[in-house]
């Protein structure tokens, strides 16, 4: 066996129906006004979006949604969210779907309390302080996102795909 340290933040909750208890996880956590951020097909296909509605519904949570995530998320969705977020004051985010879905939600949360520019950070021209909190509803555990304090980011303005790391 090889040694390792392992850290992690991530609360993992798992098993059946499971995604029936967003809103409750959501207000254990304090969110109040919630982004729901998803891509285009897989969760509106399978019911799971309407699931996830309901159970913020049920908490009486209100949110705002963000889909058309893409495969390798893009800046300019997330200009969008970051946007979204500061207008409606939303003060928790989740990522419904795989990992590119779950990188643009933590990329809107570490911008949406940035004055600056979100691009700063895959620069490397800035360090987040802080960040919305950020729930992960996954549909597909393939990159590991859920878990991972990452996120990639492809920006086709500047022809640049970029990752950021942080606590």
């Amino acid at each position: 066996m090889l040694n390792f340290d392992f850290c992690s933040s991530t609360y993992y909750a798992f098993g059946k129906g499971t995604e029936k208890r967003v809103g409750e996880l959501t207000k254990k956590f304090n969110g109040t006004k919630v982004l729901l951020h998803y891509g285009q097909g897989s969760v509106i296909k399978n019911g799971l979006l309407d699931v996830v509605r309901d159970s913020l519904n049920k908490e009486n949570i209100s949110f705002v949604e963000l889909g058309g995530v893409l495969p390798n998320p893009r800046a300019e969705l997330v200009y969008e969210g970051i946007e979204l977020c500061k207008k409606e004051k939303v003060d928790f985010v989740i990522g419904l779907g795989g990992g590119s879905a779950i990188d643009s939600a933590k990329a809107i949360a570490v911008g949406a309390l940035y004055d600056g520019d979100f691009w700063d950070f895959y620069e490397a021209l800035a360090t987040p302080e802080n960040g919305l909190p950020v729930a992960a509803v996954l549909t597909l555990a393939a990159t590991g996102s859920e878990g991972s304090n990452s996120s990639v980011i492809s920006n086709m303005k500047l022809g640049k795909k970029y990752s950021l790391r942080s606590e």
